[in-house]
């Protein structure tokens, strides 16, 4: 084996800092195959590394071809000692900083590697297979990224703003989440400022509560939630979805982003509870702060058809029990539990229509007055009456009909 191929092969054996890129298929691959060139048995020389070269290669094309773009992308996402260090803003020690670059120093030797320098290690007897090499210096882009953790992230932090959790309880991140921005959503400009500026006093690390928006269906309350977040992305804060079944892993996963410097809403869709639910009372203690209340980076945000979140029933309120108020008044109390509580009614007539216009002309349709209003109520009495979501869609079904 040629020096620089067993130079790089001794240092990735001793990798400590940045020890877990070993375990990612691609640095795996190529420690594989400088290992299987090290073996210095004929058969295996010409059976086994032309196998073991063409692994590595297929594992760069997988990350896109590039092998100095994957490494640093390898570098930027996969955990270490010293991004974690620096996560809880902590002091990191001389040793831990002299490690990091000189294994950081390593992969920019490993960005650089072409096919050439292996043509004279793989005997196949036919070309080798190439790939591109970005001119990246990985260093700098880990110390770029560690320097601005407070706003762009790190990790599958700095790769989405969104984040759905998934069935083990971890955060899987939505790559282009679709979130309409504040400016296309009409009416409603003083509910929507009260989440606006509770949002971004979260987001600046100001007092901040959590955010109950409760109202009829499609008058934009889920819609809100994710613009005010997404106006707030560039100031550190991540949105975290949650179905209501997951509310067990709120506790873990807040215990996981307590310590960042980043700001997160766990946002709840569609909340409601049946009477004999137990994540009725779950979610109370955590409003009431003993789980979220010990994080000042987080707050839970929920929407809701329903003012009083527990689904009750007529058998409920004449029930037999001997403190029938007292029952009654839990049942009521979880939307009191909610700093910040917010009400999105079905508009009115010119609220509606002012919606209506303002969708028409976003949308670039061209009708008269007169027409769009009649056409528009008419939609609303078809469908579901008078919402945001019902102007959506009376505009969206006009732009069908001009292109046809």
């Amino acid at each position: 084996m040629n020096e620089k191929l067993l130079e790089i092969k001794n240092k990735l054996s001793l990798l400590s800092v940045f020890g877990d890129v070993l375990d990612t298929p691609l640095i795996y691959s190529l420690n594989n195959m400088l290992y299987g060139l090290g073996i210095e048995y004929e058969e295996m020389y010409n059976e086994q590394t032309a196998h073991l070269y063409g692994e590595f290669c297929s594992e760069t094309y997988k990350a896109g071809g590039d092998l100095a773009l994957a490494v640093r992308d390898i570098i930027l996402k996969e955990d270490n000692p010293y991004l974690e260090m620096a996560v809880k803003e902590k002091q990191i020690p001389a040793s831990l900083a002299y490690t990091a670059k000189t294994e950081l120093a390593l992969f920019n030797e490993i960005a650089k590697l072409t096919a050439d320098d292996f043509k004279d290690e793989i005997k196949s007897g036919i070309e080798l297979p190439r790939w591109k090499n970005s001119d990246v210096d990985i260093a700098k882009s880990f110390f770029d990224m560690i320097a601005s953790i407070k706003t762009k992230g790190y990790g599958i932090f700095a790769r989405a703003n969104v984040f759905k959790v998934a069935d083990d309880g971890e955060l899987a991140p939505i790559m282009n989440a679709d979130i309409l921005p504040l400016s296309s959503l009409y009416g409603y400009k003083r509910e929507r400022s009260l989440v606006l500026d509770n949002t971004l006093s979260l987001a600046e690390g100001g007092n901040a509560a959590n955010v109950l928006l409760y109202g009829d269906a499609g008058t934009g309350k889920s819609t809100t939630i994710k613009a005010c977040a997404a106006a707030c992305f560039d100031k550190g804060l991540r949105l975290v979805e949650f179905k209501k079944n997951q509310l067990k892993f709120i506790p873990a996963l807040t215990e996981k982003l307590a310590d960042t410097p980043l700001k997160f809403i766990f946002y709840i869709d569609d909340l409601s509870f049946r009477a004999d639910d137990d994540d009725f009372c779950f979610l109370k203690g955590i409003l009431e702060g003993d789980v979220s209340g010990n994080a000042n980076n987080i707050r839970i945000y929920a929407s809701s058809n329903r003012r009083h979140l527990m689904r009750e029933s007529f058998d409920a309120r004449t029930g037999s029990e001997i403190h029938l108020n007292d029952t009654l008044q839990e049942t009521m109390s979880l939307s009191d539990r909610f700093g910040l509580t917010i009400t999105f009614s079905k508009p009115e007539k010119d609220l509606y229509i002012e919606i209506v216009e303002n969708l028409a002309a976003e949308y670039g349709i061209k009708l008269p007055y007169d027409e769009l209003v009649l056409g528009a109520e008419a939609f609303a009495i078809r469908t579901n009456g008078r919402s945001p979501r019902t102007a959506k869609q009376y505009i969206m079904s006009l732009t069908v009909e001009h292109k046809s």
